[in-house]
């Protein structure tokens, strides 16, 4: 038998006081949501940036341009994957693969005429096995040739919004760092849990578990020296073979740090 791990447990109270806990929590909660609508009403009321429409990607045929990439709707969100040329998937962006991995269900998005699209800024034939193993359908462009232009110094993950206007293409928002978090369920889930995400930087109860952590005390999502979401595909008999070498001279190390 697997032996128990022992962790820590809050105060424990009657209903009625929990309740009551709960509650005052619960209108900060309600405020913070309001202040998010507000942010989002000012979010729809920035200037919008023109982005030359007819900048080089490739896809699954070959060379495209931005506006193709809207695939005839009139929005457009993509979001910028970190790529290591030449290294093995295990050497990929764990963060990337958090975030990226959790877009799946495009159609509500499709419904808004929204598409979304990852542009990676790697070579497509290596990056697409990699979407591949994984087992995302999201459409999967190479931004490698384009990706100072349309990044224009921002990065190293960016997720970007446009708006198209007949052949013209604007930028209307983006994020980075930690604003990409709103890709993600898995750490939203995590935030409801008594322990959190169990990362170095949060501010936890002294004892709580916290076991997430890289030396500098910012957070990851690998295990065992892989980003986590790999294993099951592994497991499932899945290839990870990208079709390079997994080594190369001009690859850098590390990877994006989503940390607190």
């Amino acid at each position: 038998m697997t032996e128990s791990i022992r962790n820590p447990v809050p105060d424990v109270v009657d209903r009625e006081t929990w309740k009551t806990q709960v509650n005052a929590l619960r209108a900060r909660e309600k405020a913070h949501t309001r202040e998010g609508d507000a942010i989002a009403a000012a979010r729809r009321r920035l200037p919008v940036v023109e982005v030359d429409a007819t900048t080089t990607l490739t896809g699954p045929g070959g060379k495209v341009t931005l506006l193709d990439t809207f695939e005839g709707r009139n929005q457009l969100i993509a979001y910028f994957h970190m790529w290591f040329t030449g290294q093995p998937a295990a050497e990929q962006c764990e963060g990337c693969t958090l975030f990226n991995g959790q877009v799946r269900e495009l159609s509500y998005l499709h419904s808004r005429d929204i598409t979304y699209a990852t542009f990676c800024q790697g070579p497509y034939d290596e990056s697409v096995r990699y979407r591949d193993f994984m087992g995302w359908d999201v459409p999967w462009y190479s931004a490698a040739e384009s990706a100072d232009t349309l990044m224009a110094g921002r990065g190293p993950i960016l997720l970007s919004c446009y708006l198209r206007d007949g052949d013209r293409v604007f930028e209307t928002y983006w994020t980075e760092n930690r604003g990409v978090e709103v890709m993600d369920n898995s750490y939203a889930l995590m935030d409801l849990t008594v322990f959190g995400r169990q990362e170095g930087w949060e501010d936890s109860p002294d004892g709580w578990p916290q076991p997430w952590r890289w030396e500098d005390g910012s957070n990851h999502a690998s295990n065992d020296g892989r980003p986590s979401a790999q294993w099951s595909r592994l497991r499932a008999g899945r290839s990870d073979d990208l079709g390079n070498s997994g080594q190369s001279p001009d690859s850098g190390g590390g990877c994006c740090s989503h940390g607190g």
